[in-house]
Order: C-alpha cells, then sequence, then structure tokens
C-alpha cells in the first residue's frame, strides 16, 4: 500500500552514507570493499602489484640486505654454482650475481617509469594539440609521428642510442624517441572523439577559451585510457632497456644492470646461473606489470567492469 504524503513527510531521515561509499547494484558497498572484490576476482592483479612491490623494496633496501657489493670481485670465487655462500653463483670476475640482481632493480624501475612518464607526457601534449588545432597542425604532426612510427622501434632505438654514444641518459632519451608517436596517436583519437560531445561545446558557448576548454575538460576525459596503455609499457620500456643494454647500449660497465648480465651469460653457456638469475628477473617483473596494466584495464572500462 502506498504510503500518504504526511507519512512520508514525518519519517525519519536516512543516515548519510560516508564519503568512501559507493552504489553497487543498487546497494551501498565502500570503496574498500569493492577494491577487495575486484582483487579477489583478478588475482593477477594482485599478484602483479604483490610482484613489482616487492621489487621495488629489494631495490630500495639492495644496499643494506646485498650480501656483497655489485662491484665486488673474488677472482677465487669466479664461476661458482649457487651455494651458500653465493646463493645465485658468481661471474666470470667473482662478482655475487644476487648482489647485482638486487642492485640492477635500483636501474631498470627508475628508467621504465622515467621512460613511461616522459613519453605519455610528449606524446599526450602533441596527440592533443593535433587533434584539438586546426587541421594543418594536425596533418604537420601526424605526418612526422607517421614518419617517426615507420622505423621498427629496437632499430631506431639502436641507431639514437649509438650515434649518442653508450650511457644511462643516452639509452633513456632513444627510449623516448622512439616510444611517444604510440601516445600521439592513442590521444588524438581520444580528443577527436571527445571534443564532438554536448558539455564541450557547452563550455564554448558559455564563454570558455580555447585552451580551458582543452586543459579543463577534453583532457581529464581522455587520460584513462592513456593511463591504461602507460601501465601496459611499463614491461616494454623495461624490456627494450634491457635489450639495449644487452647489446651494449645501454649502462656502461661494469654497472650491475639485467640485460648486460644476460649478456654476460651468453660468454660462458656452461655456467646458466650467470644469465639465468637476470633474466628471471626480467621476467617477473615484466609480466608483473602485463598483469597490473590488464587489471587497470578491466577496472577503468565501464563495460569490462560490468562484465567481470
Amino acid at each position: 500500500m502506498a504510503l500518504s504524503d504526511a507519512a512520508l513527510a514525518s519519517a525519519p531521515p536516512l543516515p548519510a552514507m560516508p564519503p568512501d561509499t559507493v552504489l553497487l547494484r543498487g546497494r551501498p558497498t565502500s570503496r574498500r570493499a569493492a577494491v577487495v572484490k575486484f582483487c579477489r576476482r583478478n588475482p593477477l592483479v594482485l599478484g602483479g602489484a604483490l610482484v613489482v612491490l616487492a621489487w621495488v623494496a629489494v631495490s630500495v633496501a639492495a644496499p643494506v640486505i646485498a650480501p656483497y657489493g655489485p662491484l665486488t670481485q673474488k677472482v677465487v670465487d669466479r664461476l661458482q654454482a649457487p651455494g651458500a655462500a653465493h646463493p645465485f653463483g658468481t661471474d666470470a670476475l667473482g662478482r655475487d650475481i644476487l648482489s647485482r640482481v638486487l642492485y640492477g632493480g635500483r636501474i631498470s624501475l627508475p628508467v621504465g617509469f622515467l621512460v613511461v612518464s616522459v613519453s605519455l607526457v610528449i606524446g599526450g601534449l602533441i596527440g592533443a594539440i593535433a587533434g584539438f588545432g586546426p587541421g594543418w597542425a594536425d596533418g604537420l604532426l601526424m605526418r612526422f609521428t607517421d614518419m617517426v612510427m615507420a622505423f621498427p622501434i629496437i632499430i631506431l632505438a639502436m641507431t639514437i642510442a649509438a650515434a649518442l654514444g653508450p650511457g644511462l641518459e643516452h639509452t633513456m632519451i632513444a627510449l623516448v624517441a622512439v616510444s611517444w608517436p604510440r601516445y600521439a596517436r592513442v590521444m588524438r583519437g581520444l580528443v577527436l572523439s571527445v571534443k564532438e560531445n554536448e558539455y564541450v561545446h557547452a563550455s564554448r558557448a558559455l564563454g570558455a577559451t580555447e585552451p580551458h576548454i582543452l586543459t579543463r575538460v577534453v583532457l581529464p576525459n581522455c587520460l584513462a585510457p592513456a593511463v591504461v596503455m602507460a601501465t601496459l609499457d611499463l614491461g616494454n620500456a623495461i624490456l627494450t632497456f634491457s635489450g639495449l643494454s644487452f647489446l651494449g647500449l645501454g649502462s656502461p660497465p661494469p654497472a650491475p644492470e639485467w640485460g648486460a648480465m644476460v649478456a654476460a651469460g651468453t660468454q660462458s653457456f656452461d655456467q646458466w646461473w650467470v644469465g639465468a638469475f637476470p633474466g628471471l628477473a626480467i621476467l617477473t617483473l615484466v609480466m608483473a606489470f602485463n598483469f597490473i596494466g590488464d587489471g587497470v584495464r578491466d577496472a577503468l572500462d565501464p563495460r569490462l567492469r560490468r562484465a567481470v
């Protein structure tokens, strides 16, 4: 039986929901509970996040937990198999591989984050200007982007790194130079789609300037796909950096870099541990970032979230 207006007016008000509460299928659910539920349904995302956090922790604490220094050499211990004194064995110069693997995370992780962040900013700005600006700017910027994308990524990165010379900074510049075009392409397509929405025309009708519309209205609605792409590219950036180091175009020796350590392992196939453990470190970190990227995509895509 329907309630009268007087009964509704006299009814006590409903208790206010806490600020971290969201509605999920008609039921109030806290964001913390939603995150826990999402992690339970996506165990690979949780596993990837734990692996990345573990690598960050051991890389930061490497000077404390590493049994030896990354450059400490003991000729009498050269090419020793994994054992109690050296859990990961030693290389041809008697250096402890476990210590070098731990210190290697202090190079690969910052390089991956910096390369992806700078590529996202540069490519995002170029794509936003191309999609929101005049036609001549779009044509000029996109033709330059197409020219860069026409070269294979690893070949172009090798060429730039070889031209600049060995060094960590030069390798990062080479990686950024080959990574930004993908973000520019994606951001341009997103901006072209978003700028035709009604709220953009409404902002323009209210007198907002074009830079204000681009930075305050259009770009915030284009960030989610770009963030997903950046998360997925973290693993690719680390893998490409390790590949350049494997070819001798990354950090110069004797820096404890994973790709260079794998290259050293190719000189002595009988001593499998020299290249196996650095390669395993690359594998675990790249796979973890791929799992996290898939989870971020599922969380930010409404259609995939409803399917889950």
